[in-house]
């Protein structure tokens, strides 16, 4: 019998389920509209449809299908309707700025819901190398050795020599190009200094970063007229001038339109044009000491001297600190972290109006100048500090989990630590390849708004994370101060790097959905442009394509929910079955981002806990984009797909979370309950991902334990001491022989399970061990040094009460 005769003789059901399969594979394919036509003509035609039906179905598909009857009957009434109801948000000139500027890179993949794999696998993934490798093993280990993280706290300061260091060397030029005397490094070159400088300490770290970042330089460099660039990037580049940038004010943090520092145009009585400034900034680093200010300022121009109109809006100018009315000279205390963080005020300051960062033309030009910028900062400077500090807490965590023991056993091997322990091995992995997966955005020449968003965010959260577990793991080591103490001041520091270059809570529930669902989305940004410009024929166009986009990315959703990915195109190896849940959870996201759209329209903005939602499920989805290519790219390395298992397991579990709370709380005309019932429990039972297993967790903790290749491959560029007295070198030597004393303790405890020795703790059992001949000299004193090694790196520092304190510069000092 033919389909035809089927269909016919068939009860409707058959009908419907014929109908339902074609409509699913045509979503999921992403037919064209000629496509669907032809298809519903066939069904209408098999199924016997009387003239009624057909018209009934017919009479809509010739509207859409001829685009001037569509615009007619359909989206002239409907461009009218998104008017009068004010469903369309409304932007403001610095939103639509922070929109435009940069540009969007692979997580807009993830947000058509139909990854392009092939696409994600051929973007750089660099190792450094040439003169910037040998600046990291020259220049930037000198500068290690001559820090010492505690005594810069004690201090308050860096030395002197670490100064002149920093600025002999051009430290503070590293994204200076060549040719003005700088380093001229990369995106990749930039971000290995500040990681390895940071594993040895924060304060150092930010010292670098900060003029490497959003400054004068990075502005300069991109935006400068040529005699700006001539005069200024030499001296940043040499540190004959500090730079700082004062952007934040007291009432204006986050929401940096409010800012009330201001300038005004005028012309002085030399006959050239001015600005006289007023400002009041806080949180700037380096402010104290800068002999340079980059300054953010609204620009007024009262008597139209520029021809630009009275409002000029935000502008970038850059200040002489010993300009007459600059008021400097004093410091903030973050956290106790002794990084140069300060207040700064101008009262009525005048500078030529060349000072203007681009010139008179930059003048009204900083907002987007910021915006760029600020992209770029929050791909490499944050990022990579938080994956120093990830490297340097998965190697001394490891190192003290063997060390340490509780109950004649390794601490590292009762599975209570194995938890956080392979937490921060996963997660440090996942870390290391979200930096450099960035970084090589940003060297392809992209702007990525949105992923350097997801990047700062996650980053700096993620090492909250481990740095917490860390100070778990280590108990009193972790708690007492002093130069012993590796990970304390890093817990201390944390929540800094939450609060700068754009506020984490901010970050997530405004900017990195907010943004990226017009931003990313391949025809919302068009279609608002075109009501904007008041261009039908623009809004038709990306209008009805949106339309057939949001139903593709619903049956895909249904189907690669149904086959948990079984039927996406994805990359074979090891990692196949992940790569297809990153195409299901693509698909899901897409969909429900826009129902959400079109569900809350412009009031989408105002629902920050559940754009926080959508923020998480696109985070890690581009985190475990990253964790993968870094696996692709380093050759699937065997020894590495546990801490890939790890990081991808982990990250599908937070994007479960995602999608089950934004199906609790997403409110739909005539769907709520949809979404709130029966989709929430398959979602429940037909579930992303749980945590990773037990067995997953005791593996990644055991090679911590273990020194060699792996353990170095994995915390590479994490400065190691040659003062055997460093903190971090204290375990390490232990490390290496406790290992080597375990093969002894084997032979001893075999012996006394073979009655050979009495009953006790092996390492008191050395002695009688080697007049038994079980071990050698050799081997006994081997063991008699592996304990002496432990007991000294399990001590904690202490200090005589007489001159105790918490103060620390005052401890310092007494001492």
């Amino acid at each position: 019998m033919n389909l035809y005769g089927f269909l016919a003789d068939s009860s409707p059901l058959a009908g419907a389920l014929v109908s339902l399969i074609g409509f699913l594979t045509l979503g999921y394919l992403g037919a064209q509209l000629i496509i669907w036509t032809v298809f519903i003509a066939i069904m209408l035609f098999l199924l016997g449809a009387g003239p009624i039906v057909c018209a009934i179905f017919g009479v809509p598909l010739l509207i859409l299908n001829l685009t001037p009857l569509r615009c007619i009957i359909i989206t002239n009434p409907l461009v009218s309707i998104l008017e009068k109801m004010k469903i369309l948000p409304q932007i403001s000139e610095t939103e639509m700025i922070a929109l435009k500027a940069g540009s969007t890179w692979v997580e807009q993949e993830l947000f058509a819901g139909r990854p392009d794999f092939s696409r994600i696998s051929n973007e750089p993934y660099k190792k450094v190398s040439g003169e910037e490798l040998e600046f990291l093993n020259g220049p930037v280990e000198e500068l290690c050795k001559m820090v010492n993280d505690w005594e810069v706290f004690c201090d308050g300061d860096l030395k002197p020599e670490v100064w002149d260091f920093i600025k002999k060397n051009r430290f503070f030029g590293l994204v200076i190009p060549k040719k003005y005397g700088g380093m001229g490094f990369s995106a990749l070159g930039n971000s290995e200094v500040v990681s390895k400088v940071g594993t040895r300490s924060g304060p150092l770290a930010v010292t670098i970063m900060v003029p490497n970042s959003l400054g004068p330089a990075e502005l300069l460099v991109h935006y400068g007229t040529d005699k700006q660039k001539d005069h200024y990037l030499p001296r940043l580049a040499d540190g004959r001038e500090i730079p700082c940038f004062a952007l934040t004010e007291p009432n204006a943090g986050s929401d940096a339109g409010s800012m009330v520092s201001n300038g005004v145009i005028f012309k002085g009585e030399d006959g050239e044009l001015h600005v006289k400034l007023n400002w009041e900034k806080r949180y700037i680093t380096l402010a104290a000491i800068s002999t340079l200010i980059g300054l953010a300022i609204k620009l007024r121009d009262p008597d139209n001297l520029l021809g630009k109109g009275e409002d000029l809006g935000i502008t970038c100018i850059l200040v002489p600190a010993n300009t007459p009315g600059v008021v400097l000279g004093k410091r903030h205390n973050p956290m106790g972290v002794p990084f140069f963080n300060c207040p700064t005020k101008g009262e009525n300051v005048v500078v030529s109006i060349n000072q203007i960062i681009g010139g008179a033309e930059g003048a009204g030009q900083g907002w987007k100048m910021l915006m760029e910028c600020l992209g770029i900062g929050r791909s490499i400077s944050l990022p990579a500090q938080a994956a120093g500090g990830a490297k340097l807490i998965s190697r001394t965590v490891g190192a003290y989990a063997a060390i340490r023991k509780q109950f004649g056993i390794e601490i590292g091997k009762f599975e209570g630590i194995e938890e956080p322990m392979a937490k921060i091995g996963g997660l440090t992995y996942l870390l290391e390849a979200s930096r450099i997966f960035t970084v090589g955005a940003v060297d392809s020449g992209f702007k990525p708004a949105v992923a350097s968003a997801i990047a700062k965010y996650n980053t700096t959260e993620i090492a909250r994370i481990l740095v917490n577990d860390a100070m778990d793991i280590l108990g009193g080591a972790a708690i007492s101060r002093g130069p012993r103490n590796i990970v304390a001041n890093m817990y201390i520091s944390a929540p800094i790097g939450i609060t700068v270059e754009g506020a984490n809570i901010l970050t997530r529930s405004l900017i990195i959905f907010g943004q990226g669902a017009i931003r990313c989305h391949p025809y919302a940004f068009d279609e608002l442009s075109a009501l904007m410009e008041n261009d039908t024929a623009k809004f038709d166009k990306n209008f009805f394509k949106h339309v057939g986009f949001a139903l593709r990315n619903a049956c895909r959703s249904v189907i690669l929910s149904a086959t948990r990915g079984h039927l996406a195109k994805v990359p074979g190896g090891p990692m196949r079955q992940y790569y297809r849940k990153l195409s299901w959870s693509s698909a899901t996201f897409a969909f429900m981002a826009d129902l959400a759209l079109g569900s809350y329209g412009g009031g989408l903005k105002m629902k920050e806990k559940l754009s926080g939602r959508y923020a998480d499920a696109l985070s890690w989805m581009y985190l475990i984009s990253a964790t993968l290519h870094r696996f692709e790219s380093e050759g699937r390395r065997k020894d590495h797909e546990v801490y890939v298992q790890y990081a991808c397991e982990y990250g599908f579990n937070r994007i479960q979370t995602a999608f089950e709370g934004i199906f609790s709380n997403i409110e739909i005309p005539l769907l709520t309950k949809v979404f709130r019932g029966p989709v929430l429990a398959w979602h429940r039972l037909n579930s992303l991902g749980t945590l990773p297993s037990d067995k997953v967790t005791s593996k990644i903790a055991k090679e911590m334990m273990t020194p060699g290749e792996l353990r170095d491959s994995l915390t590479w560029a994490v400065h190691l001491s040659p003062d055997p007295r460093d903190a971090l070198m204290i375990y390490e030597n232990t490390l290496e022989l406790v290992t080597k004393a375990a093969a002894i303790y084997k032979k001893i405890y075999k012996a006394v399970k073979a009655k050979k020795l009495p009953r006790g703790k092996p390492q008191l059992l050395v002695d009688k061990a080697l007049e038994a001949g079980i071990i050698t000299a050799d081997e006994a004193k081997l063991a008699k040094d592996a304990e002496a090694a432990r007991n000294d790196a399990i001590q904690v520092d202490s200090f005589d009460v007489d001159t105790f304190t918490t103060n620390l510069l005052a401890q310092q000092k007494r001492a």
